[in-house]
């Protein structure tokens, strides 16, 4: 595990499009999977500025989120398709066939999962994985005491995200509301992993998923098991591990 520090935000927004871009330019048919969130959205617009000055060749790219929100309805700003899609699949020009992601609404959500595996294992499966962490050290929306065997799935949502995500849908408490997700064995099976997280609010869940025992507790604490794997963060996220890390 290499612990990545960058010296500001801004420094980690660029640092992190270019392990981006350069997955991208390393393997021009490259499976990359994305996270959303406010720490990604900056990166995602690094990545987007950059291709429009100085164009690469995305044609054979495929994209996908880590998870994606279920009972909501397709046209919901906040879905994480609608999310990745503006902030790089229109940018970039990525090709709908080349953006895999399931639906949010679905008569089987069991198929969904096993669905959106297979198409990316029949791409070669996923080369590079963008996995925030969560402030209970959640991944993707495998929550604390999800089973480290567990494979793509429907998780249930923090209360913050669904308390949110109602206020914004009008969805009532009648329907449930969860995230299909990959699982923590489908994660842990991508060739790279790259944990991202900045702010000072993420710098104490940092230092206990990657300092602290590897736990069901602390889901991202599996990164450490990982044989490729970086932590890349900013400054103030990073301030507790900054003895282990080296520095941008």
């Amino acid at each position: 595990m290499k612990i990545t520090i960058c010296k500001d935000e801004r420094s980690f927004d660029v640092t992190a499009a270019w392990r981006i871009i350069g997955q991208i330019l390393e393997k021009p048919g490259a499976v990359i999977g994305l996270s959303t969130g406010q720490t990604t959205i900056n990166m995602h617009g690094v990545v987007a500025e950059i291709f429009g000055k100085y164009p690469f060749d995305i044609s054979r790219v495929t994209l996908f989120n880590v998870d994606e929100f279920i009972n909501v309805p397709p046209d919901y700003p906040g879905s994480c398709y609608n999310t990745i899609y503006g902030q790089l699949v229109k940018p970039l020009g990525i090709r709908a066939e080349n953006f895999i992601m399931p639906p949010t609404i679905s008569d089987d959500l069991e198929m969904e999962c096993l669905e959106f595996e297979r198409r990316l294992a029949e791409r070669g499966g996923a080369d590079l994985q963008l996995l925030g962490i969560g402030l209970n050290g959640h991944v993707g929306i495998n929550q604390p005491g999800t089973p480290f065997e567990s494979e793509t799935w429907v998780s249930h949502l923090d209360v913050d995200y669904e308390i949110r995500i109602r206020s914004e849908t009008g969805i009532g408490p009648a329907t449930k509301l969860g995230g299909l997700t990959r699982g923590i064995r489908n994660i842990m099976q991508t060739r790279k992993l790259i944990l991202i997280a900045k702010g000072a609010h993420k710098a104490d869940i940092i230092e206990q998923a990657l300092l602290g025992p590897v736990t069901t507790d602390i889901p991202a604490s599996v990164v450490q098991l990982h044989p490729n794997c970086e932590v890349l963060l900013d400054a103030a996220a990073g301030e507790k591990v900054k003895g282990l890390a080296g520095v941008y």
